[in-house]
């Protein structure tokens, strides 16, 4: 979320084309999202995208790897992350809660390409949800700095996931389906050959720490993860 850094940095750039990765997503078939072993078969031949923190010369002292894997199947873009994770923890207890204040946090950014509006979605490790839609960039920054926040959160269930946490392995999962409207204006098109901006970031909180250690997927040049001249475009295949 980056609200203090916001208001430090200003504007969040609007890039039609933003400068980070550029991902082709491919299709998968039916599976068994209970099943974090047949998940991670599935996704095996995705490509990897690699968390860290490219505003830093070289990364914290405590910063922990991550890696996410994208797909898509039907009308919804599908999220394999598996995070390192020394101390797994979250005080969220129910929907739309700060959860990047209160815990360990999975980020998803989502912009369709040529549609201002977009959404941010947080998952913590016991599978709570913030749900936010900011009409535009510009907007997420008047939002931010009117203490309206509550504006633009969504209601209901936007997405579904699940989270699978291992403490004596270090790490948690989290798998996410994203249909298409909850990200889209307008009627429902085929994802093949669309194309959507993105990022993924992290907050990694450890007892004892004051400040979380935080990192993305974009090559952000600033510790802000609203800079979407740093995003990614994921194209569906």
């Amino acid at each position: 979320m980056n609200l203090k850094t916001t208001s430090r940095t200003g504007g969040q750039g609007s890039a039609e084309r933003p400068g980070g990765p550029q991902l082709e997503c491919f299709p998968v078939p039916a599976l068994d999202e209970r099943n974090l072993d047949e998940l991670l078969e599935k996704f095996g031949k995705a490509t990897p995208l690699e968390l860290g923190q490219a505003w830093l010369e070289k990364p914290e002292a405590d910063f922990a790897p991550g890696r996410v894997r994208t797909a898509w199947r039907g009308q919804s873009l599908l999220v394999l992350a598996e995070l390192t994770d020394a101390d797994i923890f979250t005080g969220m207890s129910g929907l739309n809660q700060r959860a990047w204040l209160l815990g360990d946090t999975f980020e998803i950014f989502l912009r369709p390409a040529g549609q201002p509006a977009y959404v941010e979605f947080h998952v913590t490790p016991n599978n709570q949800h913030l749900q936010l839609r900011f009409p535009s960039a510009q907007d997420f920054v008047r939002i931010c700095e009117a203490g309206l926040l509550e504006s633009a959160m969504l209601p209901g269930e936007m997405f579904r996931s699940r989270t699978w946490v291992q403490p004596e392995a270090r790490r948690w999962f989290v798998f996410a389906e994203i249909p298409a409207n909850a990200v889209c204006d307008g009627p429902a098109v085929p994802l093949s050959g669309r194309q959507w901006h993105f990022s993924f970031s992290r907050y990694d909180y450890t007892h004892g720490r004051s400040e979380p250690v935080i990192s993305s997927t974009s090559p952000h040049a600033e510790a802000n993860f609203h800079r979407q001249q740093d995003w990614g475009t994921i194209t569906f295949r």
